[in-house]
C-alpha cells in the first residue's frame, strides 16, 4: 500500500496503517480509500521528490558556508547549488 499518498490523500481523517493489516480509520472500521484520490496524491508526492532528492544532495550548511567564504557566492552557485538543480529538476 502507497501510504505517504493514502496520507496525503486524507489529510483530515485519523488512520492506522500498518504493512499487511487493513487500514483502520479513527472508530477502528476498516477504510477503503479511493484509488484515484490516492493515484492523484501519488502524482503530487511525485512532483515534490526533488525537494527530497536535493536536500540529500547538497553539502552540510557548515561546508557551503565555508565555500561561500572562500570561494564568494557566485562560484558557491556554479560549483555546488547548480550542479544538484540540474541533476533534479523542479517538475514543470
Amino acid at each position: 500500500m502507497d501510504f505517504e499518498a493514502i496520507i496525503r490523500a486524507y489529510p483530515n481523517k485519523v488512520l492506522t496503517l500498518e504493512t499487511g493489516q487493513p487500514i483502520l480509520d479513527g472508530d477502528n472500521n476498516v477504510f477503503e480509500p479511493d484509488q484515484s484520490l490516492v493515484d492523484a496524491a501519488r502524482i503530487e508526492l511525485d512532483k515534490e521528490a526533488y525537494k527530497y532528492q536535493r536536500q540529500e544532495e547538497y553539502p552540510e550548511w557548515g561546508t557551503q558556508l565555508d565555500y561561500i567564504y572562500h570561494n564568494g557566492i557566485e562560484k558557491w552557485k556554479t560549483d555546488m547549488i547548480d550542479p544538484v538543480k540540474n541533476k533534479y529538476p523542479k517538475p514543470s
